[in-house]
C-alpha cells in the first residue's frame, strides 16, 4: 500500500539493470596484454627473418577493451576494425615487414599505420611464433588429415640456455707461465664465456685443464691462438654445443595417420576442414587418386623451404614454387596447395577461444569478417 501523496514511477528494466551495475569485461593495459600474448607464444620461437611483436603502439596510457583478430591486415579489414572500435589488432601476418622510410598517405601499408595511430589502435603480429607452438597454426592444420600423430619437421631449441656460445674448447698444459700468457690473450677475444681452469692429472703429470665456451666467430680466434703452440694445439678438444629441443615445438609437421587413407579421401577431408570448394592437386609419379596416404608433411602458408627433402606420401601447404612441385612429384610425392592464407585463417576461431581462456575473459575478442584470401577461382 502506498502512502498518501506518493506516486508509482515505472522505470524501464534496462535502467534498473544499469543502476544495478551488472559486471562487465574489465580493461587491460596494453603493456599487460602484450606481456600476456608473449606468454601465450614466446616471440623467441619466431624465425630470425620475421618481424613479430608490437608493431604499432599508440601513445600511453593505452587500454584495451576489444582485441581484433585477422590473418591479413588490409585497408578493408582496418576499416572494419575501426567500426568495431578495436583497441588492438592481432594480425597473424605482420603488415610492416620491410622497413618504412616514411609514413604518408601514399601507399596502403603507410596508410594502415596512419589510421591505426589516428584511431589509437595498436598492431601486434605473432606470425611464425604461432607456426612453431604446439597449440598453433600447424597443429590446427593437422586436424584436416583426420586421426594422426605429428612431430615438428624442424624442431625448435630452447631459446636461452646456461651454456653460452656455440662451441666448447678444452685443453691441458703443464707450463703455467705460458698458460698465463695464453689466457690473457684469450680473454681479449670477444665472444668468450664460461672460462674456467682446474687442476688435472694427465698421464701421471700435474697439469691445468682449461675449458671455455665461445661463439662461432670467436672459435676462429681461439684456434688461431692455440695453433701457435703445436703441443698445446694437439691437446685441444672442440665440442659443438647444442641447445635442448623443445618438445612438440617447431616449423612444419610430419603426420602419421592412424589408418592409411586414399589420396582422394584425404583431399576431401582437407577441403572440408578448410571450408574450400576447390584445392590444387599434383599427383606424385606412379601414384593415383586411389593410392594410400600414410605420412603427410605439412606447413601452413608457404611451405617450400620447410617441406623440401622430407620423405612423405603427401605435401600439404598453401603455396609452393612450380619447380618445387615438379621435384616432389618426380619423387612420388603428391602435393596439395590451398593458397597461402587459406591454410592459416581458419585457426583464428580456435585462437579466439584459447586467448579468451588465457586472458581470463578480461577483454572482448572478435574475429574479422572482412579478412579473406585475395585469390579466388573464377
Amino acid at each position: 500500500m502506498l502512502l498518501p501523496g506518493t506516486r508509482l514511477v515505472r522505470r524501464p528494466l534496462c535502467c534498473i539493470r544499469a543502476l544495478g551495475r551488472l559486471p562487465s569485461r574489465s580493461l587491460m593495459n596494453l603493456g599487460e596484454l602484450v606481456s600476456a600474448l608473449n606468454d601465450f607464444a614466446s616471440l623467441s620461437l619466431a624465425e630470425s627473418w620475421d618481424n613479430v611483436g608490437l608493431l604499432v603502439e599508440p601513445s600511453p596510457p593505452h587500454t584495451v577493451n576489444t582485441l581484433f583478430l585477422t590473418n591479413d591486415l588490409t585497408e578493408e579489414v582496418m576499416e572494419e576494425a575501426v567500426q568495431k572500435k578495436a583497441d588492438l589488432i592481432l594480425s597473424y601476418h605482420p603488415p610492416i615487414f620491410t622497413p618504412l622510410k616514411r609514413v604518408t598517405w601514399k601507399t596502403w601499408k603507410e596508410r594502415l599505420v596512419v589510421q591505426a595511430l589516428e584511431h589509437r589502435i595498436g598492431i601486434y603480429s605473432p606470425h611464425t611464433a604461432y607456426d612453431a607452438i604446439p597449440h598453433g597454426v600447424n597443429n590446427w592444420l593437422t586436424k584436416g588429415l583426420g586421426a594422426c600423430t605429428s612431430v615438428p619437421l624442424h624442431p625448435s631449441t630452447v631459446p636461452s640456455y646456461p651454456a653460452g656460445g656455440t662451441h666448447r674448447v678444452e685443453f691441458c698444459t703443464a707450463n703455467t707461465e705460458h698458460l698465463d700468457v695464453v689466457l690473457s690473450k684469450i680473454k681479449d677475444i670477444q665472444g668468450i664465456s664460461c672460462l674456467t681452469t682446474l687442476p688435472a692429472r694427465v698421464e701421471g703429470e700435474e697439469q691445468t685443464r682449461v675449458s671455455l665456451n665461445c661463439s662461432q666467430k670467436a672459435l676462429l680466434g681461439v684456434v688461431a691462438l692455440l695453433s701457435q703452440n703445436s703441443l698445446l694445439y694437439h691437446k685441444t678438444e672442440i665440442l659443438l654445443l647444442q641447445k635442448p629441443l623443445l618438445p612438440h615445438t617447431g616449423m612444419g609437421r610430419l603426420c602419421t595417420l592412424s589408418e592409411p587413407v586414399s589420396l582422394s579421401d584425404i583431399t576431401e577431408r582437407i577441403k572440408s576442414h578448410l571450408k574450400l570448394p576447390h584445392i590444387r592437386l599434383a599427383v606424385g609419379m606412379g601414384k593415383t587418386l586411389d593410392s594410400p596416404v600414410k605420412k603427410a608433411a605439412l606447413c601452413a602458408g608457404s611451405g617450400s623451404s620447410v617441406l623440401k627433402g622430407m620423405e612423405a606420401d603427401l605435401y600439404l601447404t598453401g603455396e609452393m614454387s612450380h619447380h618445387d612441385v615438379l621435384d616432389a612429384v618426380a619423387n612420388g610425392i603428391s602435393v596439395i596447395l590451398c593458397e597461402h592464407s587459406n591454410t592459416e585463417r581458419g585457426f583464428l576461431s580456435e585462437l579466439r577461444d584459447m586467448l579468451a581462456v588465457h586472458l581470463q575473459n578480461k577483454i572482448n575478442i572478435i574475429v574479422s569478417e572482412k579478412d579473406r584470401d585475395p585469390l579466388q577461382v573464377a
